[in-house]
């Protein structure tokens, strides 16, 4: 095998792997997740993820978790801690919401 067929390949395999792993991380919470998350004294908060750091869908451009394409996006929500959600500090007076927010959504 040539250096340059060699070369190819594991630049092949590694963007498969990456695919792969992406899609691993972009799947919706598990019922056992989520139940943990709030017998944890979890919260879903809407609006304070940051661009893919959401934890799971709210609506369309939100489908499953790390999917999120803008800070802050309303329909997307993240779990905080319990209580926290509508006090947290956030840029430009934004707040978080227990319900889907229609601002901050992908153009």
């Amino acid at each position: 095998m040539s250096m340059k067929s060699t070369i190819s390949s594991a630049m092949l395999a590694s963007a498969v792997a990456a695919a792969l792993s992406s899609l691993a991380v972009a799947s919706p919470l598990t019922e056992a997740q989520v139940k943990s998350a709030m017998d944890a004294g979890k919260e879903k908060c809407f609006g304070v993820a940051l661009k893919g750091q959401n934890d799971c869908a709210a609506g369309p451009g939100t489908t499953c978790q790390a999917t999120s394409t803008v800070d802050y996006q309303g329909n997307a929500w993240k779990f905080v801690d319990g209580g926290t959600c509508t006090t947290m500090k956030l840029p430009d007076g934004r707040m978080g919401s227990p319900e889907a927010l229609s601002r901050d959504m992908p153009s």
